[in-house]
């Protein structure tokens, strides 16, 4: 077959991308990312997940950034597994990227592995892009002088979260709890190398609010994980769990996952979304039944993009409660991210060409 009729395609596997990208970078791509999306909405669509009878599911993110010159797709799988509290995973899948060219669509890279902070490898699946994002959250909206955070939970999506909060803000203390005391001291022991902060080991979940300007949950809970009048003026509160109807419907659950009361929707000031639409979609319990019971309406969620491009004013006092609800991923983010290491990976001599014949020539 003549040279002109055959196509390049870089393959790069898990242990070329998994130390490339760094808390601070991802949080710029993250950013960029939603930002164009808030200019061209149609380049991404929500996730869309399914589950086999054993409860095996599957997570599709379709979209991009035009800006960056990619459009394609983040596939993950995973094995999931319930208790009335809480959520586990006995097997997780590499992630899966699909990066096509936006303008001539041309399939650049098939990318399989987790793409993770270098300075901590692999904690948790998506951890950098979730945590990316709530770094984003905490750059428009918590409190610039902000210096104490609480943080639920004390997994790999905790520690993440706290490395971004660490990125944006002049955090001087963090107090952590779960509910398990030597996960909090090995969590605190990890990350004490990497940030210059102290760390306040709790055992009253209730210390998590008081006194914090930042407020992260990152946990496995399907109940919530606090109680929304422990909140206090001026606090940016963050939420991970986004759930889906299937769930409930596939018969795992009797109710949806959720990490906030509906007293934490109630006393925010606004609640940020990455994407709106999935509220409804996936019928995600910790925002859609709130608003089935009265107790918000739907003009009081806005999405994250909106206030990155100034669409919404976000915080506009020091006396706010913000709520930022990380309710899934978006391929906005996820390939803002493979991109830049995708890129990366070419300059550093990573990878595999695969070459396939160009479509209709073979």
């Amino acid at each position: 077959m003549a040279k002109e009729n055959i196509n390049s395609v870089l393959f790069l596997g898990p242990s070329d991308v998994k130390d490339v990208i760094t808390m601070d970078k991802a949080i710029d791509l993250v950013d960029a990312g939603y930002a164009d999306a808030a200019k061209y909405p149609i380049i991404n669509a929500p996730r869309r997940r399914v589950h086999s009878p054993q409860g095996v599911r599957v997570s599709n993110f379709p979209g991009g950034v035009d800006s960056l010159g990619v459009i394609g797709s983040l596939t993950r799988a995973e094995s999931v597994s319930h208790d009335p509290k809480n959520q586990v995973y006995p097997y997780r899948e590499h992630p899966v990227y699909l990066l096509w060219d936006s303008e001539s669509s041309h399939l650049k890279s098939i990318m399989v592995g987790e793409i993770t902070d270098k300075r901590v490898g692999f904690s948790s699946v998506m951890a950098l892009r979730t945590a990316a994002t709530t770094g984003v959250g905490i750059r428009y909206m918590a409190r610039k002088e902000s210096e104490v955070a609480g943080v639920y939970g004390t997994g790999g999506q905790a520690l993440h979260k706290v490395l971004a909060c660490a990125c944006e803000r002049d955090i001087k203390t963090f107090k952590i709890y779960s509910r398990n005391p030597d996960n909090r001291k090995a969590f605190i022991d990890k990350l004490e190398p990497l940030v210059d902060a102290s760390f306040e080991n709790l055992d009253d979940p209730r210390e998590v609010c008081r006194d914090s300007d930042i407020v992260i949950c990152a946990t496995n809970s399907n109940v919530p994980v606090f109680d929304g009048d422990w909140l206090e003026p001026g606090q940016h509160v963050i939420t991970v769990v986004g759930s889906n109807n299937a769930l409930v419907k596939g018969g795992w659950l009797e109710s949806g996952r959720r990490e906030n009361d509906d007293r934490t929707c109630e006393r925010a000031s606004f609640i940020v979304t990455n994407w709106r639409e999935s509220v409804i979609q996936d019928q995600q319990a910790g925002l859609i039944e709130p608003i089935e019971a009265g107790v918000i309406t739907w003009d009081k969620i806005v999405e994250l993009g909106d206030i990155i491009a100034g669409k919404h004013p976000g915080r506009t006092s020091d006396d706010e409660i913000t709520y930022h609800a990380n309710n899934n991923g978006t391929a906005a983010s996820d390939l803002a991210i493979a991109q830049w290491v995708y890129e990366q990976c070419i300059e550093m001599g990573r990878g595999q060409k695969l070459e396939i014949p160009v479509p209709g020539t073979q």
